[in-house]
């Protein structure tokens, strides 16, 4: 899912060539983001337009030869005349006198070409990995290089006019992957390998060949020098493309600001998008004077103050959040909670009184592109995760708008990736204690991704454990919620530590927080009859949770009904769809009595004398919390579900899974018939876990 689409888009026709052009916001100023060398299209901002369009007009476009863009036949047409021509044309189609702009890599050459030619149209410039005609390059991107006929296409041999010919594909791969030469770089790499397949090795080759063409202007050392807007460099010290010392040179001629990624790549606008949307950020607010509202707002009171930064996938992390809340407020009285969450996590908060961070409103969804993600009854969460880069970039900077303006006394974090991979990469962004909750530690592979998976999901656990064994300061309290037993017995990957004994080491274990525990619901008679059920009927409810996710395991269900009725007579089933489900798009069969929504829906699932859920932990352990038979459905291909929660239920004695590919109508009435008759029983679940988590709160207040 894309975090933000364009509120318009065109094209501009020069010299017989369409531009195709987005506009993104409608702030006061605009930031024009120029394009890069033609492997890539405008895609390559996906970082940086959905956040910077909060604040400012947005351009982005294709450069030609590729996207939305014309691909000419000529070479001459590539000439760097030509995108010099192009970018003032855009700027003239959008009615842009003047901006700041954007260049990443061949887009910062042609940034400083328009800032030294054009300065009434140039109000700043941000350079990132920049192409430069000063300063020193690597032999083998020298056109002699791209003509030479070499014996072998292997390393930089690939670079040449007969590879690009030959074999486009492997030069491609070869490329990008040298554009991120960072490591934990994967998805980056997927990324640029899809982008570069919006042209071809022909179109390519001509860009490279007009590089020889003279342009019609000075591109010295002296037109650098003739820049007088503020310049901001960012640029990696491992750049395999452009080499740091050329940025250095552009520095020095230009006075830019130079920011060093140390151990960068080429692209550290998409690999490290948080801490380059931060440097933005500050050097626009710096040099410009915008942004200013980011800066923090004076108290005006001395209460205590916290951000809670509830995940919105579910509503089950809501109703923990909120019970380790009213723990806290029991030992800080005056503790003032902003919440930062989406929908429909804020509809159960205000429901409850709690105060909606405004800056919510402006979150993507993760909850719809989990949604997109899945398919019939499976979903990838691993990989769904990996594909939601786009959002979480977003809603990371979002969340730092937040921490910037509310001096908050601590943030609250329950499984939200973005603040803690962000932090965690770029210690220096965190501005308050951090107090991280998960309920599953390590990400494991699929069999059906094969090989291919069980890498990635290696290289995203690799990376978590070097963040928090470099940086152990950047969570100030890490709460596994459960205990030691509940951490799964694998370990993270080949040559990795074992879960059990990595875990222990980086996490407190604050035991199962419920957002209710079933023990405070009195006696089960007097629960029933509060809640409207009658001793001789056998009440089932059917719930999937706070996402549109479950609409193919509630049809199936539906469909075993009329056979479960027919040999229990006094079943009365109750189906809850969830706020993101049309009930009446369900076709529920007659005697089914369907809900969108269900006020204290723990207490429901406490009183029925039988539950059908997907595999998701907190309802699964509120079921076993109250001793509830239960059937759950965990989603295909989803590892969570499918590894780190059947592993808990099991110790418990929770719950029976079923395999919804195996689960036709006649199998799940079956199942509810044979558990009905011979419920088992759980082991218990701890009450005070919510109340053991606010300790670990509490001292960092």
């Amino acid at each position: 899912m894309r975090a933000k689409l364009p509120a318009e888009e065109g094209f501009v026709e020069r010299d017989g060539v369409r531009l195709h052009y987005e506009i993104y916001g409608d702030g006061p100023q605009t930031l024009v983001f120029v394009p890069p060398w033609s492997i890539v299209h405008a895609r390559v901002y996906k970082a940086q337009l959905p956040y910077f369009s909060e604040h400012f007009r947005c351009i982005a476009f294709d450069g030609r030869g590729n996207g939305g863009s014309d691909r000419p036949d000529a070479v001459e047409a590539y000439a760097l005349d030509h995108f010099v021509a192009d970018l003032l044309a855009v700027m003239d189609a959008t009615r842009v006198g003047q901006a700041i702009l954007v260049g990443l890599s061949f887009g910062g050459l042609l940034a400083t070409i328009v800032a030294a030619q054009h300065p009434e149209r140039v109000k700043a410039v941000v350079l990132a990995g920049t192409s430069a005609s000063i300063g020193p390059g690597y032999p083998y991107m020298a056109p002699e290089h791209f003509r030479s006929q070499p014996n072998d296409a292997k390393g930089w041999n690939k670079y040449t006019r007969a590879h690009f010919l030959a074999d486009y594909p492997d030069f491609a791969a070869f490329f990008v992957s040298n554009i991120f030469s960072d490591p934990h770089s994967t998805k980056q790499i997927e990324d640029g390998m899809e982008w570069a397949a919006g042209t071809t090795g022909e179109v390519l080759a001509r860009t490279v060949q007009a590089r020889t063409i003279p342009p019609g202007f000075d591109v010295s050392e002296t037109m650098y020098r003739r820049i007088a807007c503020p310049v901001l460099m960012i640029h990696g010290d491992d750049d395999h493309i452009q080499p740091y010392a050329r940025a250095q040179a552009v520095a020095a001629a230009t006075g830019a600001e130079l920011v060093t990624i140390p151990g960068g790549g080429h692209n550290p606008l998409g690999r490290y998008p948080g801490k380059c949307n931060a440097l933005i950020v500050d050097f626009l607010d710096r040099r410009l004077g915008v942004l200013a509202p980011r800066r923090k707002a004076p108290r005006t009171r001395p209460a205590k103050r916290a951000l809670y930064v509830s995940s919105p996938i579910g509503l089950g992390h809501a109703r923990r959040d909120l019970a380790i809340t009213r723990e806290l407020r029991r030992l800080h009285p005056d503790l003032v909670v902003d919440w930062l969450a989406q929908d429909p996590v804020t509809r159960l908060i205000e429901a409850e009184g709690e105060r909606i961070h405004p800056l919510s409103a402006r979150l993507a969804s993760e909850s719809r592109h989990i949604e997109l993600e899945a398919g019939e009854h499976e979903l990838n969460a691993f990989q769904a995760i990996r594909r939601m880069d786009e959002v979480l970039a977003l809603n990371f900077m979002l969340f730092q708008d937040a921490v910037e303006e509310g001096d908050y006394d601590l943030v609250i974090a329950d499984e939200a990736w973005d603040i803690d991979h962000h932090w965690h990469e770029h210690p220096e962004l965190k501005r308050a204690p951090l107090a991280w909750f998960t309920d599953f530690v390590g990400y494991l592979p699929m069999p059906s991704g094969g090989e291919r998976e069980a890498f990635l999901a290696s290289d995203y656990n690799v990376e978590m454990i070097g963040h928090v064994e470099r940086h152990p300061g950047v969570r100030d309290r890490a709460i596994f919620v459960g205990d030691p037993e509940d951490v799964i017995p694998r370990d993270f990957g080949p040559g990795l530590p074992a879960m059990r004994d990595w875990v222990p080491q980086h996490f407190a274990f604050a035991g199962y927080v419920i957002g209710q525990h079933p023990e405070a619901f009195g006696p089960r008679d007097e629960l029933r009859r509060g809640l409207g059920y009658r001793p001789d009927e056998r009440v089932c409810i059917v719930t999937v949770g706070g996402s549109g996710v479950g609409t193919h395991l509630l049809r199936r269900i539906l469909r075993s009904y009329p056979l479960v009725r027919s040999r229990l007579p006094e079943l009365r089933m109750v189906v809850v769809a969830g706020p993101r489900i049309d009930p009446r798009s369900l076709e529920a069969p007659q005697g089914v009595e369907l809900r969108a929504f269900v006020p204290e829906l723990d207490r429901h699932l406490a009183a029925c004398d039988l539950a059908l859920v997907q595999g998701g932990l907190t309802t699964c352990m509120e079921l076993a919390a109250a001793g509830t038979p239960f059937l759950y459905f965990p989603l295909r291909n989803h590892f969570e579900q499918t590894f780190h929660v059947a592993h808990r239920l099991d110790r418990y004695g929770a719950g029976r899974r079923m395999d919804f590919a195996a689960a036709t109508p006649e199998a799940i009435a079956d199942a509810m018939v044979e558990t009905l008759a011979k419920p088992p029983a759980p082991r218990p679940v701890g009450a005070d876990g919510a109340a053991r988590a606010a300790r670990m709160l509490a001292d960092l207040l």
